[in-house]
């Protein structure tokens, strides 16, 4: 895991180009790579089990009565699904090191969601950051939800998914801001009650 600073040395055909854009604007936050996700579903074998779990579906004829059970039951497992310790404790030295446990001011708030998506997750983080990495968890399990399970149906014909980056910011769920936007020469920024927070 890796702070934005350290991300955007990679570039943004690694870390994506939302993450170098932010770092230049000393926008505080942490990447979470796609490789710690993708070893949080090996480590309980999610793959296999989510296999099982949506085997009766027929892509090409879905059952959205059937389907809508099934995504419950996935999401559910994802959330309850634990990560090993070692990776909970790269996680929280990872958070800590990016600034956002806020240990020197006992907790504040985080969002976690994905690159150019503003849908996320909020969380009030307190050391060593348990709230934080159960809001990456619960964005985790929304790739299970009815909506996004029928859209990978109707786009791929299967239920699977790739891992992909996780960005953890400060502060709460930023919201568009034209005038930053207009500044920094950006389709569109999104800021919260920190300041900057996104740059699609």
């Amino acid at each position: 895991m890796l702070t934005f600073e350290e991300a955007a040395r990679r570039g943004a055909d690694r870390v994506g180009a939302e993450v170098v854009r932010l770092a230049a604007q000393d926008v505080r936050g942490m990447v979470v790579p796609p490789e710690f996700e993708d070893a949080f579903y090996r480590s309980v074998n999610l793959p296999e089990q989510l296999g099982r779990l949506f085997a009766p579906i027929n892509p090409r004829r879905v059952d959205e009565d059937a389907l809508e059970d099934l995504t419950a039951r996935a999401e559910a497992l994802i959330r309850t699904s634990f990560l090993m310790d070692d990776a909970v404790q790269i996680f929280y030295r990872a958070l800590g090191n990016a600034g956002l446990t806020f240990a020197d001011r006992g907790g504040g708030a985080v969002h976690v969601r994905r690159p150019g998506h503003l849908s996320s997750e909020e969380a009030q983080v307190t050391p060593p950051g348990m709230a934080a990495l159960q809001a990456v968890k619960r964005l985790w399990a929304s790739d299970w939800a009815f909506g996004a399970v029928l859209v990978r149906l109707d786009e791929t014909g299967g239920v699977g998914l790739d891992a992909r980056p996780t960005l953890v910011l400060p502060g709460l769920t930023g919201t568009p801001d034209p005038v930053m936007a207009e500044a920094l020469g950006m389709g569109t920024a999104w800021v919260n009650e920190t300041g900057l927070v996104g740059l699609p």
